[in-house]
């Protein structure tokens, strides 16, 4: 399919716009003028943003732009790794992006973070953006780019980073109000009243797990970026995605910090249930010594032989029964002196 083609299938276009000298061009770009008027205008470049598309919709966009088999394959699949790829002229970068899931109170089966993926096709005229739900919208980052043509004047690359940048700085947000549910299940777990539901820390746990492979694969692409690795990344921009590496390194620290405290908690909150239940048990044990000596007594003056101590004597009954008071009662003072009781 050439510019010139009108697609058979609907496409799920967000946006389609020509940016010339970092300005958006007035009016609706349809998709199949969008590249002709990228190579046929200098300096300009158009950016699509695609949602959730299907195989055959992102397949008109592919043949409209010459994406790569492979990287059209991965921006289908929606389960990857974020990585940086090289296709001739075109790169592809997938970032994963997370989101914080207001709740009430964190239970076992609470989900804390939701996780989404965007795709970029990074050309020398053009990107393309897929977006997984449950991704951050774009539109913002569109409308920071449009009131700075300066910094969208540097090309697609910019849009890239502009899209990245946004990114990280939602994982950091992300860390934050993580942040309060880990201090949550922390004091929790070094309360004595607390319950130590032991289901709530280990699902936070899961989440940080899962926050962490969205996060820390992040951190080669973007030194690639950084280092000038990747074709249209000039000094500026560099220095830029210099800045968004250090913001992931930041997200990466304090979500491994996150993860060692969650990991105490949890130690704790088992070493507490564990303590508890040897408290209890040995409650049960001193309960049973105290049954067992009453229940020894009564079966010895309860066997039905003739020649037994007192068995006729007058005072025999209250006899063993206040020497059972006795037995009992001395030893439930020692049991309470070693916190048995």
């Amino acid at each position: 399919m050439t510019a010139h083609d009108t697609p058979s299938q609907p496409v799920p276009v967000v946006d389609c716009a020509l940016y010339e000298d970092g300005r958006r061009r007035p009016g609706h770009l349809p998709l199949d003028k969008a590249m002709d008027a990228a190579r046929t205008t200098p300096g300009a470049f158009v950016w699509i943003g695609l949602h959730a598309p299907t195989a055959d919709q992102l397949q008109v966009v592919a043949r409209a732009f010459a994406l790569h088999p492979l990287a059209v394959e991965d921006a289908l699949e929606a389960h990857q790794r974020p990585k940086l790829e090289r296709y001739d002229d075109t790169v592809f970068l997938v970032l994963r992006t997370a989101v914080y899931l207001e709740h009430d109170r964190l239970t076992p089966t609470t989900d804390i973070v939701g996780t989404g993926e965007i795709m970029a096709f990074v050309g020398r005229d053009f990107i393309v953006v897929v977006r997984h739900d449950p991704s951050e919208h774009l539109g913002g980052v569109r409308h920071r780019l449009e009131a700075d043509p300066e910094r969208l004047a540097h090309g697609p690359v910019a849009v890239l980073h502009a899209i990245a940048d946004s990114v990280v700085d939602q994982y950091l947000d992300v860390v934050t109000a993580l942040e309060a549910d880990a201090d949550e299940v922390e004091n929790d777990a070094f309360s004595p009243d607390a319950g130590h539901d032991v289901g709530r820390i280990y699902q936070l746990k899961r989440e940080l797990v899962e926050l962490r492979r969205t996060v820390a694969p992040l951190a080669v692409p973007l030194r690639d970026l950084a280092e000038r690795r990747v074709p249209g990344v000039d000094r500026e921009l560099a220095a830029y995605f210099r800045d968004v590496a250090d913001h992931l390194a930041q997200a990466a620290e304090r979500v491994a910090v996150l993860t060692e405290l969650v990991d105490n908690a949890l130690s704790m909150a088992l070493a507490q249930t564990s303590v508890r239940q040897n408290h209890d048990m040995r409650r049960i044990s001193a309960a049973a010594a105290l049954i067992a000596i009453t229940v020894a007594i009564a079966g010895v003056y309860g066997m039905n032989f003739d020649h037994m101590p007192e068995l006729r004597w007058l005072f025999g009954y209250p006899a063993m029964l206040l020497a059972t008071a006795t037995v009992v009662t001395v030893v439930y003072l020692v049991f309470r002196k070693k916190r048995w009781l």
